[in-house]
């Protein structure tokens, strides 16, 4: 989305600074004829901006028969023109309007184009984490997918399947619901329980196994959200099944900083080197090994940086006009396991952070986050809802500073008569403009 420019210069110019003189000279015998300068040319890609809006009225019922001059879309504040507008009630698309191509601007040589289908059902794309899905969950994952394939899957949908994990699910996109059922079959949980990340190995920035499994997460999104950018005009759901994520979990277990006497689990080794410091340094009980310490202070910045990789991953979905649906199959989630004898308070701190994870890919994509509650039928119905009646509205940004990465939408319906529910996504980044490279 957005302007692409590669431009192409002649090399080997040759700058005349003695014109008269030249012009003097009769050329050389058998000298080669001087190769005329070529004028540079610049290849110019514009992109149909497509966002998905879904409107409903104060009851909550979907609003089917808008017209094209009954939406307004700004970008940055300015208003732009609507060139393409379909609307799916049901499942059912119609195109009310093409979307023609963009008009060449003047100078410009532009590429041809390919053709496009315009093709018609609902997409969804279903993101197994099981590198975050505990292993005894196992059952109730498979259960949940059970339900996805029986309650949100219709004939006529594309869907497709992939996983982080060892589960090594990759289903491509197809209408063949017994794919589902297969891949359903090969889902298992694979997450770190908590005394595993409490006796790992931590490195400057925390456990590295756990952002090691989180880089591992975002990058299989990443890719699908690559794929899904090439297809417009249907909506695209992204349904994440994964128990979150928290880049700093159990940190005073892992740093050895709990009472002694505890009888919850913490890391052994660090309990005994702050020990041993305690017992040799001159402040007392109160001295730490210095490490710990300076571990501790570099692990500050553990939430920062979750949050920095879930905008960088929520901006590829916007780019992308895809919507994410979390789910984390844990349901109401209690106290932690009895054999793991994890700190309550440290176990509530890392649900808390891990189900905030989910809940801002969700949000931050026009989605919805399905945590803490058991009631799954709920929800996929809601999805269900969500992803069969709705309007497409494209246009081409009339911005054309492709330094203006990030760009706010605001998507209103001029319709009088009742206050009406709008939802739509709220930015989108363009991807960084290519190096201009000279054609030699």
């Amino acid at each position: 989305m957005g302007l692409k420019m590669k431009g192409f210069w002649p090399a080997g110019v040759l700058v005349v600074l003695a014109t008269g003189l030249l012009l003097a000279q009769a050329p050389a015998p058998n000298a080669p004829a001087a190769k005329p300068q070529e004028n540079p040319t610049f290849r110019l890609q514009v992109d149909l901006v497509t966002n998905d809006i879904v409107v409903r009225d104060e009851r909550g019922n979907f609003v089917s028969d808008l017209k094209q001059g009954e939406f307004e879309i700004y970008e940055d504040g300015v208003k732009q023109d609507i060139a393409s507008m379909t609307v799916v009630t049901g499942g059912k698309v119609n195109n009310l309007l093409a979307p023609p191509p963009p008009p060449p601007p003047e100078g410009i040589i532009l590429p041809p184009t390919k053709p496009r289908n315009d093709v018609s059902g609902r997409i969804f794309l279903f993101f197994v984490d099981d590198l975050h899905l505990q292993f005894h969950n196992t059952g109730r994952v498979r259960e949940l997918f059970k339900r996805i394939s029986k309650e949100l899957v219709h004939d006529g949908d594309m869907f497709g399947i992939v996983s982080s994990g060892p589960s090594s699910i990759a289903v491509d996109m197809t209408y063949d619901r017994s794919r589902l059922d297969e891949a359903i079959k090969k889902i298992a949980g694979n997450e770190l329980k908590p005394t595993d990340i409490i006796n790992g190995p931590s490195g400057a920035e925390g456990p590295s196994e756990v952002r090691y499994r989180a880089h591992v997460a975002f990058s299989t999104v990443d890719d699908v959200l690559k794929n899904l950018e090439t297809v417009h005009n249907r909506r695209k759901a992204l349904v994440y099944v994964s128990d979150g994520y928290d880049f700093n979990p159990f940190q005073d277990a892992r740093l050895g900083l709990m009472d002694p006497n505890s009888p919850f689990a913490q890391n052994e080794f660090q309990r005994q080197q702050n020990q041993a410091a305690a017992q040799n340094g001159s402040s007392g009980s109160g001295t730490t090994d210095p490490y710990t310490q300076q571990q501790k202070q570099s692990e500050e910045f553990a939430d920062a940086d979750l949050a920095r990789e879930l905008g960088d991953l929520t901006r590829n979905a916007n780019r992308a006009n895809v919507t994410m649906y979390t789910i984390d199959p844990r349901g109401l989630v209690g106290m932690g396991d009895i054999d793991e004898q994890v700190d309550p308070t440290q176990w509530n701190d890392f649900v808390r952070k891990s189900q905030d994870s989910l809940r801002v890919l969700a949000e931050e994509t026009g989605g919805i986050a399905v945590v803490n509650q058991n009631d799954f039928s709920k929800a996929l119905k809601r999805i269900d809802a969500e992803t069969s009646d709705y309007y497409v509205l494209g246009y081409y940004s009339k911005n054309p500073d492709i330094m203006k990465r990030r760009r706010k939408i605001e998507v209103r319906v001029t319709r009088t008569g009742q206050k009406w529910q709008v939802w739509a996504r709220k930015e989108y980044v363009l991807k960084a403009p290519p190096a201009v490279t000279s054609n030699k």
